[in-house]
C-alpha cells in the first residue's frame, strides 16, 4: 500500500507533526516510515536495535510492521519499554505478551529482549536491562503517549528527563492506570498493578529516531499539552519537542486541540 499522504504537516520546535484523516491512515504512514527507518540501518550496515511500546494505540503501527517489509528482521534486536510487576507471564496484558501477539511472535526478530515482571528484585533486572539498553546505540523508539502525557511509564510524577537511570521501578498514577481501564485491559481499577518498570525519559530520547504514533479522542488533551505547553515533566512527551529526528502520528480526534 502507499504511503497514506497526511492532511495537515507542521513543525513545534524540533518535532514534526503529521495529522491523518483517520487512525488507519496514520498507523499506515508510521510504519511505512519506521520500515524504512530500519531498512535504511541496515542499508549502512547496522544491525538495527529497536524499542516498541505495547498499547491498543498501537495496533495499526505494529499490524504494519509486521507485513515485514523489505526489512531483514533476523539483524534487528527488539526490546520494550515498559512492564508491570507482579503480573503472571502469561497474562494477556503483560506488554511482552502483547507485542509476542502482535509483533514479535509474527517476524523472525535476531533477538527480543523481554523485561520479566515476575523478577523477585526488580532492581537487579532494571540493572539488566539496561546494560542490554547501553551495550550499543538504539536506532528507533516506536512510541505513544498517555492520557496523562507519559511516555512509557514515565508519568508526570515520576518523569525526569536528567534522569541517571536507564531503566527503573515507579509507581502508577491514578490517571495512568485508570486508562489501562478505558483501554478495556483490566476491568477495574483494583485490577491494574500499582508499580512497573520502565525506560526512562533519556533512554528513550537517546534513539537515533522517534516515530510517536497517537491516536483518538482521549489523547487530545495530552498532544494539545504536549505541542502547546511548556517542555515540562507535567507533559513528559513535550521533550519530543527538542529531539531533532522525532515525528508525532496524530488522527483527527488527537489533533482536535490544536487544529
Amino acid at each position: 500500500m502507499p504511503r497514506p499522504t497526511p492532511r495537515l504537516t507542521l513543525w513545534v520546535d524540533d518535532l514534526r507533526v503529521e495529522v491523518y484523516v483517520n487512525r488507519a491512515e496514520m498507523g499506515c504512514a508510521a510504519a511505512h516510515d519506521a520500515l524504512a527507518i530500519l531498512e535504511a540501518a541496515q542499508y549502512a550496515g547496522i544491525a538495527p536495535r529497536a524499542i516498541f511500546a505495547a498499547a491498543p494505540s498501537q495496533n495499526e503501527l505494529l499490524a504494519g510492521l509486521a507485513t515485514g517489509g523489505r526489512v531483514h528482521w533476523p539483524a534487528v534486536n527488539a526490546f520494550h519499554m515498559d512492564e508491570y510487576l507482579g503480573l503472571p507471564p502469561d497474562a494477556p496484558q503483560s506488554f511482552g505478551c502483547f507485542l509476542r501477539e502482535h509483533l514479535f511472535g509474527r517476524l523472525p526478530f535476531g533477538s527480543v529482549a523481554y523485561l520479566n515482571g515476575q523478577t523477585p528484585d526488580a532492581a537487579a533486572e532494571c540493572a539488566r536491562y539496561g546494560a542490554l539498553l547501553a551495550a550499543a546505540p538504539i536506532d528507533l523508539v516506536c512510541a505513544g503517549i498517555g492520557e496523562n502525557g507519559h511516555m512509557a511509564f514515565n508519568d508526570p510524577p515520576v518523569a525526569d528527563f536528567a534522569d541517571r537511570q536507564s531503566v527503573k521501578v515507579v509507581q502508577l498514577d491514578a490517571v495512568c492506570r485508570q486508562q489501562q481501564v478505558n483501554d478495556g485491559a483490566f476491568a477495574t481499577l483494583a485490577d491494574v498493578p500499582t508499580h512497573a518498570m520502565t525506560l526512562t525519559m533519556p533512554a528513550l530520547l537517546a534513539a537515533r529516531r522517534i516515530v510517536c504514533v497517537v491516536p483518538g479522542p482521549t489523547k487530545a488533551a495530552a498532544v494539545q499539552a504536549a505541542l502547546s505547553g511548556p517542555i515540562s515533566t507535567d507533559c513528559p512527551a513535550s521533550a519530543l519537542r527538542q529531539h531533532p529526528n522525532a515525528v508525532l502520528y496524530l488522527d483527527r480526534a488527537s489533533a482536535a486541540q490544536v487544529l
